[in-house]
């Protein structure tokens, strides 16, 4: 009976008593069930003890349990966390006791978790006090101080054992009526001073307790300091700034937004912000529910850098960047907004100019290479049409009237382009005298066609410069690109060059549509350029020499030196092809260079064996522009000991009459080295014997036009017949190319003519053969 009511007290404990065995629980009374949160005691026995213990407290408690050796033995009081089935924590204060069995414990437990609350409590206000930032300051009913916290020390710079007992009117350096302050709700605002005298600016909040007052005395100074200088600054930005309150109301404006809004101040306070006329940069009006600032307040998203246009209500437009954001971002609830804009009309116009000088051509003020590229790049996947116009001859122009001339021919050319086009096409200017139209109207091949030659006839107008009427034609090189057509803007405009470039190869004033082959074409082109520029460094390269005969003696007096190129996988290249693409390139300058040298070693070798021949070396219209040239040839003399009167530079006739200015000047520092000179293809261009006479030559070589037909023609023996008589008069050798039959040569034997070379005397062939080993 004993038992039974000893066990009946141990169930109905407030405190929680379970018993654990080797660590795991075999009993738990009600209030240990209610502490765990089990519904049964099955939930709790049979699991281990451990696991209603928090982790954190798990090694002070096992610890505990060590120490228990003694059947009966107990421990002091143990504060430690406890976990709960559905894993919320609380704290209880355990006592651990030794029971008789093995490994056997009982555990008394009772929640303090309320108790440590109320501890935290007092420790939070105490620390509240000693740490606020605000001073605390209690007083009796009639304002002596009876408690002054650290912040009061810190703000009013007296301690806390000066104020206890002084009066808090005294201590704060102002009169405070603390009845007044409750009557007028508790708050006020005052200006206190430190015990130094420093001016305070203060809020006083003033509460009753028991039969005194607490003050709590917050330091405004600083801030109201700050609000001041934000004033000041709001109102000397140069960016306009307005505040909208929940309503929709402009609330505040500083004098930046009034003027650029155009509105005085008073007209905008109250206002509702909608009254303001927005427009997007596409130039749609914003309506009210669309505004920014509303946006904003709807969906507390702020909009930074928004470009709109403002009209003004003297009807003025102005540009501004607008940014609106709630004004106290931490509190969308609150629903003001603040929105800020800085007038960018002057800006955007400048940009807009920029923008529209960096994609047009400063000259004609069409369309630049890059504009073009990017309307091709943008193009819809429809058919579009690019003709690529290069006007026939322009450098004439240029190097003969100057290129002041040259500039107002180009923008006259640009103007009737424009005029000559279709309204929405695309007119630019990529460089010099190329020009592009880009049209999505015309794509019809015999529309084209016809557009074209429209823009030829529009163009070939007379143009009226210094008193001169100019006539202009185009070399036109057009692509048509179909709706499917992926090729990049590059691509179309080189396709159109490549083009362009076939129709003056087809003989100017004309044009020409893309093909492939053209493209392919090119792309042999360069090739054969890459491997051009390899075979000079590689030995592809080698002179050919061709015999020039003494029409008197019929003796060989000289050889002329003939480049030839025998390519690695493609065998002989025709002079025909890699001559002009060496000339274009620029490269003809060092092979020519190389060239001089190693035909002037070979020949000075063959001389110094007993051979007295003459070297007759063609200089290309890319070499007498080479400042270098004089140099090369000296250079070359020097190094192989070839005697200059053994040297005869030829030079063609329409390389002569290109500059005749430049060319006398270039001629004149050759011969001044002592080589002699000779004009070649001579009767294809436009010299006269007074500028022959003129440019101090020694050689004159008729072209083998004339020669092929003399035999035929008396036209043609007729003209040779002068060429030579011409020549002699003015002490010049005469030497006939083209020599193709025994019946030519005695022809020109017969006529007088001094020397010849061609087939029928000899073909070039390299110094070994020609010579001998």
């Amino acid at each position: 009976m004993q038992a039974d009511s000893l066990a009946q007290l141990v169930e109905l404990s407030p405190d929680a008593i379970c018993v654990h065995e080797h660590g795991v629980l075999t009993y738990a009374n009600r209030a240990a069930l209610e502490s765990f949160a089990a519904r049964s005691a099955d939930e709790v026995v049979g699991r281990r003890f451990t696991d209603f213990v928090a982790e954190d407290s798990r090694p002070a408690v096992v610890e505990t349990l060590a120490r228990l050796t003694e059947p009966g033995q107990a421990s002091e009081p143990v504060e430690a966390l406890m976990s709960r089935l559905d894993g919320s924590k609380f704290a209880v204060e355990t006592v651990l006791v030794r029971l008789g069995g093995e490994a056997a414990y009982q555990v008394v437990m009772r929640d303090i978790t309320a108790k440590k609350a109320a501890a935290d409590a007092l420790r939070y206000q105490a620390a509240l006090v000693s740490h606020v930032s605000d001073a605390l300051i209690a007083t009796t009913g009639e304002g002596v101080v009876t408690s002054w916290n650290p912040a009061a020390e810190t703000v009013y710079g007296w301690t806390a054992a000066e104020a206890v007992g002084r009066r808090a009117s005294e201590l704060v350096g102002a009169p405070l009526d603390l009845p007044a302050i409750r009557r007028g709700g508790g708050v006020a605002e005052a200006v206190h001073r430190r015990r130094d005298g420093a001016p305070l600016a203060v809020r006083v909040s003033a509460a009753e307790m028991n039969d005194g007052y607490v003050l709590v005395c917050a330091d405004e100074t600083a801030r109201r300091r700050a609000e001041q200088n934000y004033r000041t600054v709001v109102a000397s930005l140069d960016e306009g700034v307005l505040v909208m309150g929940a309503g929709g109301l402009i609330e505040a404006a500083n004098p930046a937004a009034c003027r650029i809004l155009g509105v005085a101040e008073a007209d905008l306070i109250g206002v509702p912000c909608h009254t303001l006329t927005l427009f997007t940069e596409s130039g749609q009006w914003i309506p009210p529910d669309e505004m920014p600032s509303v946006r904003t307040r709807r969906t507390g998203v702020t909009h930074n850098g928004l470009v709109v246009r403002l009209r003004r209500p003297d009807g003025r437009d102005v540009w501004v960047s607008l940014t609106s954001r709630l004004l106290a971002s931490d509190d969308p609830a609150a629903m003001a907004v603040v929105t800020s804009f800085t007038d960018i009309t002057e800006t955007r116009a400048i940009s807009a100019q920029l923008a529209h000088d960096a994609t047009h051509d400063p000259l004609t003020r069409l369309a630049n290479r890059t504009l073009v590229l990017g309307r091709l790049d943008v193009r819809e996947r429809g058919a579009v049409t690019v003709l690529f116009l290069d006007l026939d001859k322009f450098k004439v122009i240029n190097d003969s009237l100057g290129h002041p001339v040259g500039d107002q021919v180009l923008r006259i050319v640009g103007e009737r382009l424009r005029r000559g086009s279709g309204r929405d096409d695309l007119v630019g200017r990529l460089g010099g005298d190329e020009f592009v139209v880009v049209t999505a109207e015309v794509t019809d091949p015999g529309e084209v066609r016809a557009l074209a030659e429209h823009l030829r006839a529009v163009l070939a107008e007379p143009i009226g410069v210094l008193g001169r009427q100019l006539h202009l034609d185009a070399s036109i090189g057009v692509v048509l690109v179909g709706r499917d057509d992926r090729r990049s803007a590059e691509d179309l405009l080189r396709d159109a060059d490549v083009a362009m470039y076939q129709a003056k190869a087809l003989g100017r004033g004309r044009h020409h549509f893309f093909d492939v082959s053209l493209r392919e074409w090119v792309q042999r082109r360069l090739r054969m350029e890459q491997d051009l520029r390899d075979a000079v460094h590689d030995g592809q390269l080698w002179p050919a020499y061709q015999p020039v005969v003494d029409l008197r003696t019929g003796e060989m007096v000289a050889v002329e030196a003939l480049m030839r190129w025998t390519h690695p996988r493609q065998g002989a290249i025709s002079p025909a092809e890699f001559i002009p693409l060496a000339e274009e390139s620029d490269l003809i300058n060092v092979i020519g260079k190389e060239m001089l040298r190693a035909t002037t070693r070979e020949l000075a070798a063959w001389r110094a064996r007993g051979l007295d021949l003459t070297l007759k070396v063609n200089l290309s219209t890319r070499q007498l522009d080479d400042p270098h040239l004089v140099t090369a040839v000296q250079d070359a003399l020097a190094e192989t000991g070839l005697p200059a009167a053994a040297l005869c530079l030829e030079v063609t006739e329409s390389a002569l009459m290109r500059d005749q200015e430049a060319a006398a000047e270039v001629l004149a520092s050759l011969r001044s080295l002592g080589v002699l000179l000779a004009i070649d293809d001579f009767g294809t261009g436009y010299s006269s014997l007074a500028q022959l006479r003129r440019l101090t030559l020694d050689t004159l070589k008729i072209d083998r036009s004339f020669i092929t037909g003399i035999a035929e023609s008396r036209d043609a023996e007729a003209i040779v017949t002068s060429i030579i008589a011409m020549a002699h008069a003015v002490d010049l050798t005469v030497i006939a190319e083209g020599v193709e039959s025994a019946e030519q040569l005695e022809l020109l034997r017969a006529l007088g003519c001094d020397q010849a070379q061609g087939y029928h005397l000899g073909r070039p062939v390299p110094a070994a053969e020609l010579f001998g080993q």
